[in-house]
């Protein structure tokens, strides 16, 4: 187990934490706390979601732009396995 903690590239991991906390403070307050409740109240499950908290879901999440984190956390990864394995 040990070994395997070891093994994590924890600066990648706060790399991508930090590109990933930028898109979520984009979100207005507002959206945050909305976002927030219909996860708890889902429980990770869409199918413990209404219909119309489903599409509000989906709206919030888009508006956090992950597609165009994409790009960046795939650099991310690219150097972290370049680093690692040369």
């Amino acid at each position: 187990m040990r070994s395997r903690v070891k093994a994590l590239p924890w600066l990648a991991l706060l790399q991508a934490s930090v590109i990933l906390g930028e898109r979520w403070r984009a979100l207005s307050d507002k959206d945050r706390a909305r976002l927030t409740r219909l996860m708890r109240e889902s429980r990770g499950r869409l199918g413990n979601l209404s219909v119309k908290e489903r599409d509000e879901l989906r709206r919030l999440v888009g508006k956090l732009d992950l597609k165009g984190a994409g790009p960046e956390l795939t650099a991310l990864v690219r150097n972290t396995y370049r680093r690692r394995y040369r």
